[in-house]
């Protein structure tokens, strides 16, 4: 199994929890900075259908990026759109972002980890 990939933010209390999880478990990741290294357009466009969720579930929705964008102005973007936002701030994509080959997993739920690694 390649080691998975993991886009984490330092200050993120969720990818903590994750990254404490994944250690317990005995799984090593390759922990990429979410804010520095946001994910591309190409890393997205793979991404978002391997996670089997729309791109508006990708929104870091309690965040400050998306307060300065805006509700208003989210709800009435397109998905393109939405894309180029998230690979331009990485603050706005919903965290962790887990790959491991073809799966994704975003945000951090106990139960989906243990059902990845099982």
């Amino acid at each position: 199994m390649n080691k998975p990939l993991m886009l984490s933010y330092a200050g993120c209390g969720t990818c903590k929890k994750a990254l404490k999880w994944l250690a317990e478990h005995g799984v090593e990741v390759t922990v990429r900075p979410i804010v520095e290294q946001p994910p591309t357009p190409a890393e997205l466009s793979k991404w978002i259908p391997a996670s089997g969720l729309p791109v508006r579930k990708w929104l870091n929705t309690s965040g400050q990026s998306y307060r300065a964008i805006g509700k208003e102005k989210v709800d009435a973007a397109d998905d393109a759109t939405l894309v180029r936002w998230l690979a331009e701030d990485g603050k706005l994509v919903k965290r962790p972002v887990l790959v491991l080959g073809e799966r994704v997993l975003v945000g951090f739920r106990e139960e989906q980890y243990a059902a990845l690694f099982a």
